[in-house]
């Protein structure tokens, strides 16, 4: 598989990663002998690049990503993290689920702050296993989560203390690079303005159907040498499965505008032989902002099946036809909070 390297960095990473919530229970339950499987399919379909978060299971991701990886020889994989939240234990009866089926026994608290991104990195070593991670994310910060009141409150932690906790652990060489993980634009252009950012892992608004980071942000990327890893490709299903009943777009079920958006691009994958999948997958990477497009699952058979969906290499000529049919979303008010 080929590699891209992150903004100015010495790092490389390979063109398609393994993102690991859904190893963490996102939505259903994934024993452990699934996780490895999947994690060994990631591995032997030539992925090198690993990412997971405290987030995920609320650490039962990161143990499991840990488990495989001490297996493999140092310097041959990539492995980011995230940090804004800490894992605090709390009895059993207590537990929230946030979509995660069986997680570990914790609850969440937010901190963005020079002492939270410290403590957020040793439990990440903890939980992991091991002692070196390649790339942090600022994780969920913006109003797409917190809202905009509390979100101002977690951007100071971030400017006044956060920031800096991340500069001394690249520039000690704890870290190689680090950047945003976010499901907005808004936010990442707000940091942009602050920092030199290395990299943007970015849900959901680089795809070939949200193009919402088209206006601003990867114009802002190339002038600053940032790079993306783009996340949800399949805009919460969709664009994998077509515009069938009970469809999702952004965590919410489809709009009629949305529906016929999706039917649209179907028919123009149809009349090039593809399944929509598959200029799905392979459309971010026709910038040259992208680093790789991360690919998350729990069962090894859908990690092969999207990688077969790459092995058909599309022109920049063959995504035209869906320029019509693409679309921003829609702002978010300044109450809003989507988890």
């Amino acid at each position: 598989m080929q590699t891209r390297k992150i903004g100015r960095t010495d790092l490389s990473v390979t063109e398609y990663s393994f993102g690991t919530a859904p190893l963490g229970g996102m939505y259903r339950a994934c024993p452990y002998d699934a996780a490895m499987a999947t994690l060994d399919a990631a591995w032997e379909s030539g992925i090198r690049f690993v990412d997971t978060a405290p987030w995920y299971g609320f650490g039962l991701a990161e143990r499991r990503v840990g488990d495989f990886l001490r297996g493999k020889p140092k310097g041959s994989y990539v492995l980011s993290t995230k940090v804004g939240r800490i894992q605090r234990p709390v009895p059993d009866d207590q537990v929230p689920s946030y979509g995660f089926v069986d997680p570990l026994p914790f609850e969440t608290d937010y901190d963005y702050s020079y002492d939270g991104i410290m403590r957020s990195v040793d439990f990440s070593y903890a939980r992991l296993g091991l002692n070196r991670i390649d790339i942090l994310f600022v994780h969920d910060i913006g109003v797409y989560t917190h809202g905009a009141a509390r979100n101002a409150v977690y951007l100071r932690q971030l400017f006044d203390g956060g920031l800096k906790a991340l500069e001394e652990l690249k520039s000690s060489g704890a870290i190689s690079a680090y950047g945003l993980g976010v499901n907005e634009v808004p936010v990442c252009l707000d940091v942009m303005a602050q920092a030199d950012l290395d990299c943007i892992l970015l849900a959901g608004r680089y795809t070939l159907l949200d193009r919402t980071a088209t206006a601003e942000l990867l114009p802002r990327c190339e002038r600053k040498k940032t790079s993306l890893v783009v996340g949800g490709v399949f805009n919460s299903g969709i664009l994998a499965t077509g515009p069938v009943p009970g469809s999702h777009f952004d965590y919410m079920p489809a709009t009629p505008e949305v529906l016929e958006k999706v039917a649209a691009m179907e028919a123009i994958a149809a009349s090039q032989g593809l399944p929509l999948a598959a200029p799905a997958i392979q459309f971010p990477l026709q910038s040259p902002v992208v680093a790789s497009v991360l690919l998350g699952t729990a069962k090894p058979s859908s990690l092969e099946r999207n990688m077969e969906l790459t092995e058909r290499p599309l022109q920049p000529s063959d995504f035209s036809a869906y320029e019509a049919h693409t679309l921003v979303a829609p702002e978010l008010g300044e109450d809003a909070v989507r988890v």
